[in-house]
């Protein structure tokens, strides 16, 4: 009986993150996303050339925002608070290992990898937003879940272009 009730607080223990933990790993997914896609701009045809520059700013963007929040010290009490670590969270911390597309990448391929990352950031975001303490990390949380959301529509309408018109982008 007793084995069985720390298993269940092992278990509980595991479910838990801090806000602190999950803003580290969120910046390093912004910085990892950024870092890749400025790395592909000269390696990618003119025709999405100009959406890997706007993915690499608005991942900038983000770090941005959570490399400030982290900073703040009029919300320090919350970022020690204790959450649920989101079910998507292990999906989210895979998008941190980047795959090699090689020095030509076919749009395709660099499409289908920026929608999975934006549908995992849109997801875990979004989770984080349900559980997170009210105030500025759901606020936060909130905005990037809605900013994730848009850039995976975008993506996917030019993918659509790109496959099913023979890339009339």
């Amino acid at each position: 009986m007793t084995h069985e009730g720390t298993a269940q607080n092992m278990e509980r223990l595991r479910s838990k993150t801090t806000v602190r933990e999950i803003l580290d790993v969120a910046t390093g997914f912004e910085a990892a996303a950024r870092d890749f896609y400025t790395a592909l701009i000269p390696k990618v045809t003119k025709r999405i050339r100009y959406l890997v520059e706007e993915l690499a700013t608005e991942e900038q963007a983000h770090y941005n925002l959570f490399s400030t929040l982290a900073q703040r010290t009029d919300i320090s009490e919350q970022i020690k608070a204790e959450i649920e670590r989101p079910a998507s969270d292990s999906k989210f911390s895979d998008c941190l290992h980047l795959p090699d597309l090689g020095e030509q990448p076919d749009d395709q391929a660099v499409l289908q990898y920026a929608m999975g990352r934006e549908h995992a950031a849109m997801e875990h975001y979004t989770e984080l937003a349900q559980t997170a303490p009210d105030g500025p990390i759901r606020n936060l949380f909130q905005y990037l879940a809605s900013e994730e959301t848009k850039h995976k529509l975008e993506l996917e309408k030019l993918y659509y272009e790109t496959v099913h018109r023979g890339g009339g982008v």
